[in-house]
Parts: structure tokens; sequence; C-alpha cells
């Protein structure tokens, strides 16, 4: 592939245009508001020019690459001669299948339709396209320009090509891929991250600890590990004779635990303002963009450090 199409250019549209040129594709980039797309033209040169090549930037010449970013006026003229389109427009229904029928319309049948969503199946709104099968969800981790995972996730009428040709672009973009088999509400990424937030809103409200002792036990704990493995290999590690061994020994507390945290809460208000109340103490309204960027520079530090951990892994 060598021409791809941005529609929509809010946080996660610039930052895939970021990943998408600084691989070499010549990135078209439409908004329906050409501020957005001025601000995703000016995200890329500011990325580029504060992160290292090894962490989320880019070895050649910013101008190079900034050059591979074409601002379009108009849907048609994104998409003219686009092999790829990451669609990352607004979170709401009815403005993806609006927009969805459009898409199929202007681009070539064999031209691959993925979705940015990070809720919304894709067959809520591609169901009456006539070209419905190239369609999938390419979800990616926000930001996706320094976390690699993405989540593909097809459409029951999905063809199987399509999902195999979209895994091959997200490894060759240096993005790490997963499959899901068949829709499931949240995908993997959000149902794991619910869990853990269910049992962390959980332990504020019944006053076991503090927002910011639930943090630490992630940040200075947990976090540290799944940093760079996920939770089976995390346990497969953790007993002498692999994960069997765990789950004999461990596998009854777990459960006594799931059948305790078996009590789904909604957030209700008093509790999020607890919660607010506590991490504005810590981090004040006027400072969370200078804590965006911190968090982008420690991510971007992390990649770095990750390829170069990875690379001494054994099998």
């Amino acid at each position: 592939m060598k021409r791809v199409a941005i529609v929509g250019c809010g946080v996660v549209g610039s930052s895939w245009a970021l990943v998408f040129a600084r691989a070499g594709h010549e990135v078209a980039v439409y908004d329906a508001s050409p501020g957005s797309v001025r601000q995703a033209l000016a995200f890329v040169r500011e990325s580029l020019e504060s992160l290292p090549p090894d962490g989320g930037g880019s070895a050649e010449d910013i101008d190079v690459v900034c050059a591979r970013l074409k601002p379009a006026t108009s849907l048609e003229e994104a998409l003219a001669g686009a092999d790829y389109i990451q669609e990352s427009a607004p979170e709401r229904l009815e403005v993806k299948r609006e927009l969805y029928p459009q898409l199929d319309a202007i681009a070539p049948p064999h031209v691959i339709l993925a979705s940015s969503t990070s809720g919304l199946p894709a067959s809520s709104f591609t169901d009456q396209l006539r070209h419905r099968e190239r369609c999938l969800v390419v979800h990616p981790i926000n930001p996706p320009h320094l976390i690699p995972l993405v989540e593909l996730v097809p459409a029951p009428w999905t063809d199987a090509g399509v999902v195999n040709e979209a895994a091959k672009l997200m490894q060759s973009l240096g993005q790490s891929p997963i499959r899901l088999n068949r829709e499931i509400n949240g995908f993997v990424v959000n149902r794991l991250q619910s869990a853990l937030l269910g049992e962390a809103f959980r332990l504020v409200e019944d006053g076991l600890c503090s927002a910011a002792d639930v943090d630490k036990a992630v940040s200075d704990g947990l976090g540290l590990r799944w940093f760079f493995m996920g939770p089976f290999e995390t346990i497969d590690l953790n007993a002498q004779n692999g994960v069997a061994e765990y789950c004999r020994n461990l596998g009854p507390m777990y459960y006594g635990l799931a059948r305790e945290q078996a009590d789904p809460r909604e957030w209700n208000a008093a509790l999020v303002q607890d919660v607010e109340q506590q991490r504005r103490r810590l981090t004040p309204a006027d400072g969370l963009p200078a804590r965006r960027l911190w968090r982008d520079r420690c991510l971007s530090a992390l990649v770095a450090a990750k390829r170069r951990v990875l690379n001494d892994r054994p099998n």
C-alpha cells in the first residue's frame, strides 16, 4: 500500500497520520473541519521534533516525513487513489452511519475501510453497505504513535483476507496487531481495563484505600510486570513449574475473589466527585495539559527502553 487516507483528524486521527507518514506512506488528511486538519499537521511536526527516533519519532528528516501529509478539502479528494482508509470520526453511531455509505460509494471495492472506534462494532454501521465485506475495526490504543497495540475486529461479514491485509499493514507500520475472532462489546483492551477500573472504584468506594494508593499499586506493582509481559506469562513465571502449578495453588483464592467482585456497581456521582477531588489535589485542572506531555515523554522513553530489553529476551 502506498497511499492512505485519514478521515477524521481528532486526537486519534492525528496520531494515525504520524504513524503512517513515518512508515513512508503518502497520507491524505481530511476532516469536515479545516481547522482540525491544520491542527493534525502541526501535531505531527511537533511530535517529530520532540520524540527520539527509537521512541515514537523518526530517523528521517522531519520535512521529508511531513511532506507525505496531503491536506484534503473534500472526502472525494482524500479518497482519490487511496489504498487504505483509516476512519477516526467522532465516536457517535449516527455520525458513522452517515459517513460510511459515502466512503463505500467513493472508494473502489478493493480498498479497506477501517474504523478506529473504541467500542462500536463494525456491524452497527456497515450493515447496509454494498461492499461491507471490506469493513472492520482497527482500534488503536491512544496514542498509536507511541503505543503499538491495535485490535482487529471483523464484522460477521468481513472477508478473512481483509483482516489478513490489515494485520500485515499494521505490522509493516511497527504496530502490534491482535485479532478477535468475532465482535464483542469493548473488544479486548477495554474489557481488561473495565475489570481493573471496576475493582479500583470499588476499593475507593468501600474505603479500603485512596485513589492515589490504587494508582501506586498498579504503577509501582502490577504495571512494572505488565509493562513487558501479559497476565498469562506473568503467572506462568510466578510458579516454579509454570502456569498449571500457579492455578492449582492460587486458583481457589482467585475464584473466591471473583465471587466477591461479582458485584457490578455504577460509578455514582458522589464516588466520581470523591475521586475527582483526590485527583485534582494531585494535579490541578490547569496542570493536566503539562501532565499529558509528561506522560507522552514517559511513554516515548519506555517504548525505546522496551525495544532494547526485548532484543535480549530468550524464547
